[in-house]
C-alpha cells in the first residue's frame, strides 16, 4: 500500500511541472544561491583568505629575517675567520720575536760565559806565571846558594863574598 502512495505522490508531481518549470521557484532559488553565497563569503572565504594571506605574510617575513639572519653568520663567519687569521699573524710574530729574544739572550749569556772563562784562563795563566815566576826565584836563590856553597868549598870561604 506504501507503495502505491508513493506511485501516486510522484504522478502527480509529474503532471505539474516538468524539469524546467518556469515560476517563482527559479529566481527565489537564484537569490538563495546568492545569499549563501554573499553568507559564505562573508562568513568563510574572506577569514579563510585573511588566515591565509596572513600565514603567508608569516612566511614570508621569517623567510625574509631567516635570510638575513644567514647573510649576518656568514659576515660574522667572515669576520671571525678574518680576525682569527689576523690573531694568528699576530701570534706567529709574537712567537718569533719571543724566539729571536731568547736567541739574543742566549747568545748574550754564551758570550758573558766565554767572557768569564776566558777572564778566570788569563787570571789562570797569569797565576801560573806568578808561580812559575816565584819558583823560579826561589830556584835562582836556591840556584845561588848553592853556587856559594860549591864556590866556597872549591876556593874557601875567604874568598867568595
Amino acid at each position: 500500500m506504501i507503495n502505491w502512495t508513493i506511485l501516486l505522490a510522484v504522478e502527480e508531481v509529474a503532471e505539474k511541472g516538468g524539469l524546467f518549470d518556469i515560476n517563482a521557484t527559479l529566481p527565489l532559488m537564484a537569490i538563495q544561491f546568492l545569499i549563501l553565497a554573499f553568507v559564505l563569503d562573508k562568513i568563510f572565504y574572506k577569514p579563510l583568505g585573511k588566515a591565509i594571506d596572513s600565514r603567508a605574510d608569516y612566511i614570508r617575513d621569517n623567510q625574509i629575517k631567516a635570510q638575513e639572519g644567514l647573510a649576518k653568520t656568514k659576515k660574522l663567519a667572515e669576520q671571525y675567520e678574518q680576525d682569527l687569521a689576523e690573531t694568528r699573524k699576530k701570534s706567529q710574530a709574537i712567537i718569533t720575536e719571543a724566539q729571536a729574544t731568547a736567541q739574543k739572550i742566549v747568545a748574550e749569556k754564551v758570550a758573558k760565559a766565554q767572557q768569564e772563562a776566558q777572564a778566570k784562563r788569563e787570571q789562570a795563566a797569569q797565576e801560573i806565571e806568578e808561580q812559575k815566576q816565584a819558583a823560579l826565584q826561589q830556584l835562582e836563590e836556591q840556584v845561588d846558594s848553592l853556587s856559594r856553597q860549591i864556590l866556597e868549598k872549591l876556593l874557601g870561604p875567604e874568598l867568595v863574598r
